[in-house]
């Protein structure tokens, strides 16, 4: 052992809490740049004279970066580390939200997205692997959990961020200080972005990573600074004993006999599944909605402020309840309610009628469509949100962590394509309605796929995971 570690030191949960509020910062990127696209949707429209599939691929665009970086990050992350990648996540969000603002057109623009894409979906990946490996086990559900409170705070700032800029300026089309709104959007998230840059330098790599590196040097010191010496023995230990076992990570680990590990398969259809529920309707396009649904503009951009505020608050609960009542419960909580919500919204929209090509509500469904479409989006962020990042950042064996994370990222991102790619389609062709009782279906079908499918993990050593 390294005579320099003092073997009785208590280590520091507060340590702890630092460091995973610095990799929770690629979170509220994550939100940030996911929701900033919701009040920027008429600028763009107008700016590069979209039609109604241009404009879905506008917005859509990030989520083919998403794929692609969550799928590659994951993997890479195995060989030059979690932090490095997120380091490189950071630059990428700079780059993006420069080019994003200063695009003359579709292409330019989809392209700048796309980069910031690789950037949300490095960091969706990255974080709660990196926390996970982090955290006590009897903490980990709350402490991962801040990546979803981070990813909603960065929504809610996105919102808030929109309505203020349009509310000052006009609209999202008006000029502001020499440029259009909407790119002021954008811009708005190049501060944050540096932040989490330079602040990634002040955190240490995962103490896995380092023995997966054969560090263990590093992996002791950065084990007693979290636990105190005599646990950091214990999990260096633990480590080593589970690395001996097998050679070193690999994509294709995630196969056995030629065939993708069940494990896998169930974080697909959890990544899949908070997808099709069709959350990210409502945080890329809510003010679209609600403008549909009768709002007017400023009122519409007021919603999105309200979600997030409540969305922050939801997630929040699950802080402090997570390690309490497990990881499977809340999703089933979660599905039941989402599935009712989503089917009352249906209902709601349902009872319009379209004067001059827009949907008119009575005033009475208009108040329950939002009512029901907040009390979702509850649901949603105390339940799904939170808990789909912990289980995957736990439930995998520390040998396939990285790659299966890879490959249930890569799925989370491409559904989250389709979704966001087909509903000005569905919008225009067969309205609100039709479009949220399909989400209805999914959230329902969900219940079953997680009384079925989701193991527990509260509790568990990531050493004690198998699959």
């Amino acid at each position: 052992m390294d005579n320099n570690v003092t073997d009785k030191s208590e280590g520091s949960f507060g340590f702890v809490i630092l460091i995973c509020l610095v990799a929770t910062l690629g979170g509220f990127l994550f939100g940030f740049d996911s929701g900033v696209i919701n009040g920027t949707v008429k600028g763009l429209d107008a700016a590069f004279g979209a039609t109604n599939f241009a404009s879905g691929f506008n917005v859509a665009s990030m989520l083919l970066g998403c794929a692609i970086g969550a799928f590659s990050a994951g993997w890479l992350s195995d060989r030059f580390g979690r932090r490095n990648m997120m380091m490189v996540a950071a630059a990428f969000f700079l780059i993006s939200a420069w080019g994003s603002g200063i695009a003359g057109g579709s292409f330019e623009f989809i392209l700048y997205r796309i980069l910031g894409g690789l950037a949300v979906g490095a960091a969706s990946v990255m974080a709660p692997a990196y926390i996970s490996e982090i955290a006590p086990a009897k903490y980990r559900g709350g402490l991962a959990s801040l990546q979803q409170i981070a990813i909603v705070v960065g929504l809610t700032a996105a919102f808030f961020s929109n309505y203020y800029l349009a509310n000052v300026s006009g609209g999202a089309t008006a000029e502001f200080r020499g440029s259009e709104t909407w790119r002021w959007m954008f811009w708005v998230e190049i501060a944050p972005a540096a932040l989490f840059f330079l602040l990634l330098f002040f955190i240490p790599k995962s103490p896995r990573f380092s023995m997966v590196k054969d560090d263990e040097a590093g992996a002791r010191k950065t084990l007693t600074k979290l636990f105190g010496g005599d646990v950091a023995e214990t999990k260096v230990n633990e480590i080593k004993a589970s690395l001996a076992s097998d050679h070193k990570p690999r994509l294709s680990d995630i196969f056995l006999n030629g065939k993708l590990r069940p494990i896998v398969w169930v974080g697909i259809g959890l990544a899949v599944f908070q997808q099709l529920v069709g959350i990210n309707v409502i945080f890329y396009y809510g003010a679209v909605m609600w403008e549909a649904a009768g709002f007017t503009e400023a009122d519409a951009l007021k919603q999105n402020v309200f979600m997030g505020v409540m969305s922050i608050f939801a997630t929040g609960l699950t802080v402090f309840l997570i390690d309490k009542f497990g990881r499977k419960p809340f999703l089933l909580i979660g599905s039941i309610g989402m599935a009712i919500m989503l089917a009352v919204v249906a209902w709601a929209f349902g009872t319009g009628e379209l004067v001059n090509d827009n949907l008119v509500l009575d005033p009475a469904m208009g108040r329950t469509a939002l009512f029901a479409a907040m009390a979702y989006v509850f649901f949603f962020n105390m339940t799904w949100g939170p808990v789909m990042w912990v289980l995957l950042g736990e439930m995998f064996p520390n040998q396939i962590r990285g790659s299966a994370l890879a490959v249930a990222g890569l799925f989370q991102w491409l559904a989250n394509f389709l979704v966001t790619l087909s509903f000005p389609w569905m919008l225009a062709n067969l309205g609100l309605s039709i479009s949220f009782f399909i989400y209805s279906g999914f959230a329902f079908i969900s219940i079953l796929f997680v009384a079925k499918a989701v193991r527990e993990t509260k509790g568990m050593e990531l050493e004690d995971m198998v699959g």
